[in-house]
């Protein structure tokens, strides 16, 4: 269970701040909903169903700042991730980023960036599906990091270079 002030990871949405614990008629009956806005744009609003496993599963809290800074140190130990099969490897992809396990995502970006600067040296793309995966990936583990160490978005990456 969640509280009201907590802060949670919503799953591609990014870091999100429960504001309320409301219940509400949406759908012709009363439902107890957590009410997330976004941290990085609070113009948006999300309702998930307090009663909803799947959604709720989707949430998870926001790491600390010193298990941030742990998986920091971990990255360069993490394991590439490539699947020569293109549509293998857009569906464990796909499983990887719904899933929102952190250290699956270090690997998911450590394998996406290589792969696209070897792909870069022989002047080629990366497979757009394979960029989309990598940008979601980013957004996600990267303003979790932005949040939890008390920087801003655009100095995640610097840190990371200078603790790895």
């Amino acid at each position: 269970m969640f509280n009201v002030g907590d802060a949670v990871v919503y799953a591609t949405y990014g870091v999100c701040v429960i504001k309320s614990i409301e219940t509400r008629d949406l759908i012709g009956e009363d439902v107890e909903y957590y009410v997330l806005q976004p941290a990085g744009d609070p113009r948006n609003t999300f309702y998930v169903p307090t009663s909803n496993g799947s959604l709720r599963d989707k949430m998870r809290r926001v790491m600390s700042k010193e298990e941030t800074e742990s998986l920091i140190c971990s990255m360069p130990r993490e394991e590439l991730i490539w699947i020569e099969d293109e549509q293998e490897r857009k569906t464990e992809y796909r499983r990887i980023l719904d899933g929102g396990d952190r250290r699956e995502l270090v690997g998911l970006i450590k394998t996406l960036y290589l792969h696209k600067q070897q792909l870069q040296e022989s002047h080629k793309k990366l497979h757009s599906a394979d960029e989309r995966a990598l940008n979601d990936a980013e957004n996600m583990l990267y303003d979790e990091f932005a949040y939890s160490l008390g920087i801003s978005r655009e100095q995640v990456l610097p840190y990371i270079r200078e603790h790895v």
